[in-house]
C-alpha cells in the first residue's frame, strides 16, 4: 500500500508538534486498508488519527485520431445509478508503471488501444483522509479496435465525443466522478477543444 515506508517517519509532523505513538490497522481489503495512529497532536493531547491508505490508481483520458474524447457511461452499483467517467484502474491487483496499467485499463475498459502516451501529472483524492496517489495519462491517437476485456460487474457503455462536449460535462457537475472531471481539466490544455460536437 505505502512501501516499506517506516509508519513512524512523520519528520515533518514531528517538526510542527505531532508525536508518533504506535499504529494499527483495524481492516484490510484488497483494494485499501485502514491505519489508525495514535498519536500526540500538537496540543499535548494523546488521540487517535485514522486514515486510507490504497495502492493507488490511473485515469486515463483517451482522445481519437479524429480529436474526439472516448468516455464511458458506466453503472456502479453504490450509487446504483449510471456515472460518466474515463477509463480507470488501481494498482491493488497491477505492478507495473502508471503507463503500463493505463494500457490495460483503456483496453480493457473500451478496447482501445494507443501508441501516443502523455503522463499530464498526479493528484491526491483527500489529503485529510487517504494517502492514494493517482496519475492521470493522455493517451492521443487511440484507436478502438478490440473486444473490451471487463471485469465481472463492470456494466460499461462507450461514448465518443467532442472534447469540448466532455470539459462541459466535467465543469457543469454531469460528470459526478470527480477523478474524472479533474482528469479532462487537467488535460485540458492538451486538447484540441476547436473540435465539433
Amino acid at each position: 500500500m505505502t512501501g516499506d515506508r517506516d509508519e513512524s517517519d512523520k519528520p515533518n509532523g514531528r517538526a510542527y508538534g505531532w508525536e508518533w505513538l504506535e499504529t494499527r490497522y483495524p481492516y484490510t481489503y484488497r483494494m485499501f486498508r485502514v491505519r489508525e495512529d495514535l498519536v500526540r497532536w500538537p496540543d499535548g493531547h494523546v488521540a487517535p488519527y485514522a486514515s486510507v491508505q490504497a495502492s493507488g490508481a490511473v485515469w486515463v483520458v483517451p482522445v481519437t485520431t479524429e480529436r474526439k474524447v472516448v468516455l464511458i457511461r458506466q453503472f456502479r452499483y453504490m450509487l446504483d445509478d449510471w456515472c460518466w467517467e474515463v477509463p480507470a484502474g488501481g494498482f491493488h491487483d497491477f505492478s507495473g508503471s502508471p503507463l503500463e496499467l493505463g494500457q490495460r485499463e483503456l483496453a480493457e475498459e473500451v478496447g482501445g488501444s494507443s501508441d501516443n502516451w502523455f503522463y499530464v501529472g498526479s493528484f491526491r483524492p483527500g489529503t485529510g483522509t487517504f494517502d492514494e496517489q493517482c496519475h492521470i495519462l493522455l493517451a492521443r491517437d487511440v484507436r478502438l479496435n478490440q473486444e473490451p476485456h471487463r471485469e465481472p460487474g463492470e456494466i460499461i457503455e462507450v461514448h465518443v465525443v467532442s472534447a469540448a462536449r466532455a470539459l462541459e460535462m466535467a465543469r457543469n457537475g454531469e460528470m459526478v466522478d470527480g477523478h474524472s472531471a479533474l482528469a479532462l481539466l487537467r488535460c485540458e490544455p492538451y486538447l484540441d477543444i476547436g473540435a465539433t460536437h
